[in-house]
Formats: structure tokens, C-alpha cells, sequence
């Protein structure tokens, strides 16, 4: 059980952090480090058994007889992923050490952050589509704590709402998608749908499961119209942006496509809609952010660029495209990661993230220059960093289409063309040219602060200069998960002079261009204004308007402190919906009611009504009260007819403690008055009425057939043998439903407790 006792692991030492934080405050990102470190270093033992092509796989019984399980699978694409998230925490783990020593609540910090990656882990692993739901739900609710920690400001309050509502609601229909899909499939497990593509694509709820499940992943990962979150979401700290935003959650809803597309992809409705979604965030993202300043806002747009073409990748589907996806995935992990970090370094060590602000640094902050640059020539695809390989593989799988190659790579270019301008501004602006004034004097960040984003550009070369040892291994085990065949693609970093090539180099050219000539079309584009109706972000205002307007309309027609207003709306609506169900059922059995009456029932009956006659017409609270009471113990009686002593002796103690206690408090209340209205009491009466009558149907509709139940079979036989008890009814409350007629005791005793603390208040009698 190795996945399962790692998971577990990653969640006690989230839980363990704070207690460890307040000991070791002053070098704990050292502590810290070591929980990413020692899951890495754990899924890694697996390498060598997945590289061969076999998968690890473990399950655990949670709730069998729905086909829910503990169950874990791991291949070469949740190896991929979980050595991405695990490497990327052991840096941003590091850094935060360093980064947040000066944050209030740092130790509640290292559970969100903890909790999360954890959560992450169980999200690529999930075998079961709701184990893989409910691990997906706890990176939005930690992702929503991170956004928000700074919740002293509006702005991230805010922001972590927004963020948490949309991807909120792309669960619910994420969550839809699912069980769709086990309707057609009757299973959730992944696995187990992998041979089942021609069932599920030939099934009529192929378009609605389509249709939730990428909703799910697009809110998830960013995607317009739903990108406007993610740029919003850098009022986090700068680790949480560095971790979750650009490496590992935003990836979640890229890993889910990756992973249904054997199941449920290889149709034009799933292809195309994967393909243009990616190529409009790729392309609309990117534009996005020709006049942002501020540093971690730029890195946003340029994650969400790298994010559609990822996307776009999976839509296109083929062999090579699949290989960038791979590389690409890597590449951008690494070299964004990096300068997330490099980011957060010069905001912390200058007191300002306004690119404008920031220049000629490279004398006091060498080490960080060289990260920067390291990171940004793998952004910007320049040989030998492993980015480069990532684009030229994008470009050559692009140009492979016949009928979208040449509008997809014109877009393409243009879309890294602003991403060059955007590396240009965040790693190479703020380290040359002239020395510029900042809030606070700038210096090189401590030695903690530097080894991961250094470590991760360092990768980035690394993995460019032996792209064949390090990532082609995994390749195609990674790929045999999306696609049904072997890539058997080799890596060369290298391809000769071709119109990749050419491309590469055009892409830079512009990139470059766009660069010098920003500031002279900048004033001119900060004038521009898209209108509210095509902003997808003014859709989630009105919208969120909208639902707020709506409760509180909801609030003062339910929730109005009149009680009797609350069961007037529990009583309708409980009627209105029993008796459409009634309705349906009365065509199918004959009710054949017995009026044969004895004496004693009639006076009963009539004692009823004449109590409840007395009751509602009388004046007098005594006699309200004695009629009260003779209602109670008539119905009391009618139980002793009809067999039941126990609940009529219960019914005869109910009955007298209420007495007894209106008696005792009639002298403090005030004189009786009429305050409602004839058209209240006009309405009290229509829906008292209504009441009667469906529940007089109802008694007929069930005494008119012999209700068939195991249930009732089974209590009726164990009750005697099990029990030693011939009353059914009591032995379910005392023994089979023990712990539910405790917890109504433990309620009552506790109702009671607090109105005794109540009568016993007092108010101080003034001088």
C-alpha cells in the first residue's frame, strides 16, 4: 500500500506543521523541505517498474455496494504529474520558508499549502472517478484558504471567492459528468472504462457527458471564458501563485482531459471543442496582458497562454502533438515555477512588483539575474533549454494538420510572440539597463530563497541538453494513458534548418518588436474598453449580483422571524409535492375504505371534533387549554383501541405535562387578543383543510394494499429472537435505531439545558 500510506503521510504532515512551525520558526522551510523530498524521493522507487511499462495499482474498500473505493493507479501520466507537483513543493516549500517568516499565521499556511499538494496527489492518482471528485474538491477548497489568507484585504477576500465559485461550479458539473458516465458504463473506475470508447460515444448521453465533464476541467484549468479567475488569484501569496496557479492545480483539469481521453475522446465533438477552446485562451490570454505592469499578473497571462496550448495539444490529438504535451508540460512547469519564485524574490527584496519600478538590478541580485535568464530563455524557446524543444515539437505538431495547420500555427506564433514580450519584461527588464529607485533598498535574497528557483531553471537545461535520458523514457508510458497506441517518437533538441526553425526565429522577432514598440501603443490600448456584454468577468459580476439579489428576496419571504410564516411554507410545500406523488399512484390501486364504525370509535370521533371546534373558536386561554388537552388524550385513547398501549401511555404523559405546563405560564401571558386578520385565518383555514384531506387520502391509500418491505419483514422477525421485545415499533427506536433515539434525547437534553439557562436570566434592576 504504498500510495495510500504516502497519501496519508502528506496529510499528517500538513496537520503536524503549525505544532512544528512555532519550535522552529527560524529555519523551518529546511523542515518543510523535507515532506515534498520525501514523497518525491517515494514515487520515484516506482520509476523504474513504470519506464517498462507496468502499473501500480492499489484499492481499498470505502463503499463497496456503490462501487466506490480507495483506488490508486500508477502509470507513466500521474507519474508524470506526481513527480511535477512533489519537485515544484520541494521548491516553493524552501522559498516559503524564507518568503513567509514575516506573514501572520505562517503555521496555518503550511496546513493549506500541505493539505493541498496532498490533495493533488490523490487527484492524479484516483483510479475511481468519485475518489478522483472528491480529492479535486479539497485543491479548490485549500486553494480558496491560500487565495484568501491575506483576509484582512477586500481584494483577496474577493478574489478567493470568485476563484472559489467558478471552479465551484465546474465541479457540480464535473460531478454530473460522472454520473452520467456510470449510467452508461456502471462503473467509476477509469480503468475499467479505458476499452469501453465505442460504448460511451455511441450512447445518446455522450453529448451532455462531453459537454459537463470539460466544463469541469475548463473552469479548472483556466480556460476562456472562464480564464478571468487565475489573473485575480495573484493576491495570494507569491509561493501559492508559484504553486498552484502556474505548476500544479491549474494543470488538474489538463490532467483530466489527458486522462478520459482514451475513454471518452477520439470524436469530433471532444476533439474540436478541446482544440478551439485552447486555441482561443492561448491566443485571447496572451493579448491580455500587452499592458500589465506588475510582475506576477504578467506570469498569470502567460500561464494561461501556455494552459490553452496544452489544451489545444489534446485537441489536436496525433502522435507528435501528444509528445509536445509532454514536453511542454515539463518545460513550462519548470521554467514558470522559476520565475514565480524569481518574482516573489524581487518583490520581497525591492518592495515593489511594477515591472516599470524595477531595473538594473543585476549587480546587487546576480544569482537571481542568472535564474531569471536561465528561466526566460526556456520560456522563449531558445536552444539548449528544454522550452525550446517544447515549442519547435508545438510548431512541427501543428504544421501536421491539413485543415487547421496554417491558421492554427499564424495564431500560434502570435500567441508566443507575446509571450516573448511578456519574458522580456519579467526576467530580463528588471536586471539591466540603469539602476532605478525602489521602496526598499534592493539585495540578493538568502541562500534558502535562491536554491529552488535555481534548481528548477537549472533543470530546464539540463533536461534541454539530455532531453533522451530524461524525459523520452517516460514518454511513452505516459502516452499509452491518452492515446491507445506507442508514441515511439524519439527527443532530439536539435531538428537541422527548417521552417520550425524559421518559425522559432519569427516568433522571437515579433516577441522583440512588440517589446520596443509597447510603450508607444500603451496609452492607445489603455483607452480601449471591451463592453460589459462580451467580458466574461462582467458575466460573473451580474451574475453573482444576480444570485445575491435573489437570496435576499429568498431571505425576507422565508427567513422572516415569524414562525408561523415557516410552517405555513413547510406544510404547503411538503403537501404540494406529497400529493403530486399521490396523484400518480392513485391510478394504480383501487382504495377501498371501510366505513363500518363502532359506537365508542364514533364518540371518540366525535369528542375530536368537538375539541377542535372549542379550540379554535374560544376566547378563553383556560379553555383553549382544557380543550388542548382533551384533544390529546382522545387521540390517546383511539391508540388504546387500536392496540397500541405503549404510545397511548406515552401520548397520556405528553399530554399532561403540556397542560401542566401552559397552566404554569398563564399568568405571564398577555390578555388574550384577536391580532390576525379575517384573511389570515381565511388562509389558516384553506391550508389546515388542505392538510386534512391529503392526509386522510393518504391513510386510505396505504390501508388499502399490504405494503411489501424486507425491511419490515426483517424487523418483524428479528424483533422477538434479537431483542426480546414483541413491540416492533419499540424495539426499532430502543434497539435497532439506538443511536438515533440517543441523539433525539441528547437534542432534547440540551433544548432543555439552554431554556433553563434562560428562565434563569435576569435582567439587572436599574437604581
Amino acid at each position: 500500500m504504498l500510495i495510500l500510506t504516502l497519501l496519508a503521510t502528506g496529510f499528517l504532515a500538513a496537520a503536524a506543521a503549525p505544532f512544528l512551525y512555532n519550535r522552529f520558526k527560524e529555519f523551518f522551510g529546511w523542515i518543510a523541505v523535507t515532506f515534498p523530498l520525501y514523497l518525491f524521493f517515494g514515487f520515484l522507487l516506482s520509476y523504474p517498474q513504470i519506464v517498462i511499462g507496468n502499473v501500480v495499482r492499489e484499492s481499498v474498500p470505502w463503499v463497496p455496494s456503490l462501487g466506490v473505493n480507495f483506488t490508486f493507479l500508477l502509470d507513466g501520466l500521474s507519474l508524470t504529474f506526481v513527480l511535477i507537483i512533489t519537485l515544484i513543493g520541494a521548491a516553493v516549500f524552501l522559498f516559503a520558508g524564507t518568503y513567509m517568516k514575516g506573514y501572520e499565521y505562517t503555521g496555518r499556511f503550511y496546513v493549506y499549502i500541505g493539505i493541498f499538494m496532498t490533495s493533488m496527489l490523490g487527484l492524479v492518482l484516483s483510479d475511481n472517478m468519485l475518489l478522483l471528485f472528491v480529492f479535486w474538491e479539497l485543491t479548490s477548497v485549500t486553494s480558496y484558504l491560500l487565495i484568501g489568507f491575506h483576509h484582512h484585504k477586500q481584494q483577496s477576500r474577493k478574489s478567493a471567492l470568485q476563484a472559489l465559485l467558478v471552479t465551484g461550479g465546474g465541479s457540480l458539473t464535473l460531478l454530473a459528468g460522472i454520473i452520467l458516465l456510470y449510467q452508461v458504463t456502471g462503473s467509476f473506475e477509469i480503468s475499467a472504462i479505458y476499452d469501453m470508447n465505442e460504448v460511451i460515444t455511441g450512447h445518446e448521453l455522450y453529448p451532455a457527458i462531453v459537454l459537463l465533464i470539460l466544463t469541469g476541467a475548463f473552469t479548472k484549468s483556466a480556460q476562456f471564458p472562464f480564464h478571468f479567475w487565475l489573473p485575480n488569484a495573484m493576491e495570494a501569496p507569491t509561493p501559492v501563485s508559484a504553486y498552484l496557479h502556474s505548476a500544479t492545480m491549474v494543470k488538474a483539469g489538463i490532467y483530466l482531459i489527458a486522462r478520459m481521453n482514451h475513454a471518452i475522446g477520439g470524436t469530433a465533438l471532444w476533439q474540436d471543442t478541446i482544440l478551439i477552446t485552447g486555441m482561443v485562451t492561448m491566443l485571447f490570454t496572451a493579448l491580455l496582458a500587452f499592458k500589465q505592469t506588475d510582475l506576477k499578473k504578467l506570469l498569470a497571462y502567460s500561464t494561461l497562454s501556455v494552459l490553452g496550448t496544452l489544451t489545444m495539444l489534446l485537441g489536436i490529438g496525433s502522435k507528435l502533438a501528444i509528445k509536445a504535451f509532454f514536453i511542454y508540460i515539463i518545460a513550462h512547469s519548470l521554467y514558470k515555477g522559476a520565475l514565480f519564485l524569481v518574482a516573489g524574490t524581487l518583490d520581497r527584496e525591492t518592495g515593489t512588483r511594477d515591472v516599470s519600478q524595477l531595473g538594473g538590478l543585476r549587480k546587487v541580485m546576480p544569482v537571481t539575474t542568472i535564474t531569471a535568464a536561465l528561466a526566460s530563455f526556456s520560456m522563449m524557446g531558445i536552444i539548449p533549454l528544454v522550452g525550446f524543444i517544447g515549442k519547435e515539437t508545438v510548431y512541427t505538431s501543428v504544421l501536421e494538420l491539413d485543415y487547421w495547420g496554417t491558421f492554427l500555427i499564424a495564431i500560434a506564433v502570435l500567441a508566443n510572440a507575446f509571450v516573448v514580450m511578456i519574458t522580456l519584461f519579467v526576467g530580463f527588464k528588471p536586471f539591466w539597463g540603469n539602476l532605478l529607485p525602489t521602496p526598499k533598498k534592493p539585495r540578493e535574497a538568502p541562500v534558502n530563497m535562491l536554491i529552488g528557483p535555481a534548481l528548477l531553471a537549472g533543470l530546464g537545461l539540463l533536461f534541454g541538453i539530455f532531453p533522451d535520458f530524461f524525459i523520452s523514457r517516460l514518454l511513452d508510458q505516459s502516452a499509452q494513458s491518452i492515446l491507445p497506441e506507442m508514441l515511439s517518437l524519439k527527443i532530439k533538441i536539435w531538428q537541422g534548418f527548417n521552417l520550425v526553425l524559421l518559425l522559432s526565429f519569427v516568433t522571437l522577432l515579433l516577441g522583440g518588436m512588440v517589446y520596443l514598440f509597447r510603450a508607444r501603443f500603451l496609452p492607445r490600448v489603455q483607452m480601449l474598453t471591451l463592453p460589459g456584454i462580451v467580458k466574461p468577468s462582467a458575466w460573473y459580476d451580474n451574475a453573482l449580483q444576480w444570485v445575491l439579489s435573489f437570496a435576499n428576496l429568498q431571505t425576507r419571504m422565508l427567513q422572516n422571524g415569524y414562525l408561523r410564516n415557516y410552517i405555513i411554507f413547510i406544510i404547503v410545500t411538503a403537501v404540494a409535492l406529497a400529493s403530486v406523488s399521490l396523484y400518480h399512484a392513485a391510478g394504480e390501486v383501487t382504495v377501498a375504505p371501510d366505513f363500518s364504525i363502532t359506537f365508542y370509535e364514533a364518540a371518540i370521533a366525535f369528542i375530536i371534533v368537538v375539541s377542535v371546534f372549542i379550540l379554535i373558536t374560544s376566547t378563553s386561554r383556560l379553555k383553549s387549554i382544557v380543550a388542548l388537552g382533551v384533544l390529546g388524550f382522545s387521540i390517546g385513547i383511539t391508540f388504546v383501541i387500536y392496540g397500541a398501549p405503549d404510545l397511548a401511555l406515552t401520548t397520556f404523559a405528553i399530554e399532561t405535562l403540556n397542560v401542566i405546563l401552559f397552566v404554569l405560564v398563564l399568568y405571564k401571558l398577555p390578555r388574550f387578543l384577536k391580532l390576525s386578520r379575517s384573511s389570515n385565518r381565511v388562509r389558516d383555514a384553506v391550508i389546515a383543510t388542505c392538510v386534512g384531506v391529503f392526509m386522510t387520502l393518504t391513510v386510505l391509500f396505504a390501508t388499502s394494499f399490504e405494503l411489501s418491505s424486507e425491511v419490515k419483514n426483517y424487523f418483524a422477525a428479528a424483533s422477538v429472537p434479537e431483542a426480546k421485545g414483541r413491540n416492533v415499533v419499540n424495539v426499532i427506536l430502543v434497539d435497532f435505531r439506538a443511536f438515533d433515539t440517543l441523539g433525539e434525547i441528547t437534542v432534547l437534553a440540551i433544548a432543555a439545558l439552554g431554556i433553563f439557562a434562560l428562565l434563569k436570566l435576569k435582567p439587572e434592576r436599574k437604581e
